[in-house]
């Protein structure tokens, strides 16, 4: 595994060689009972950072939405737009 990189990392879990990572293997975000329906406001347009910091307690964690949302938000930071409905989970505990 990837000991270079935190936990909170989209990279955590791909594997090093040669000092360069391999294939990207992402982390599953899966549906929660906790899911809800979201409409990004215009003070998070284009800063998913922003608001995994107030949801998450970590800017880091900004790729969370684009890997729970990948119907939605292709780029994980260009497709977060205000007025675009996603799904959040009110805490990220089971992300692997």
């Amino acid at each position: 595994m990837a000991d270079l990189y935190k936990q909170t990392s989209p990279y955590s879990k791909t594997e090093i060689k040669d000092f360069y990572l391999d294939v990207w293997a992402p982390k599953n975000v899966p549906k929660r009972a906790d899911d809800v329906e979201y409409i990004i406001p215009p003070k998070y347009h284009l800063r998913p950072d922003l608001l995994s910091n107030v949801l998450y307690g970590s800017p880091r964690l900004y790729w969370v939405f684009a890997r729970r949302n990948m119907d939605v938000l292709i780029d994980p930071i260009e497709d977060f737009k205000a007025g675009t409905k996603i799904m959040v989970s009110k805490s990220i505990e089971g992300v692997s």
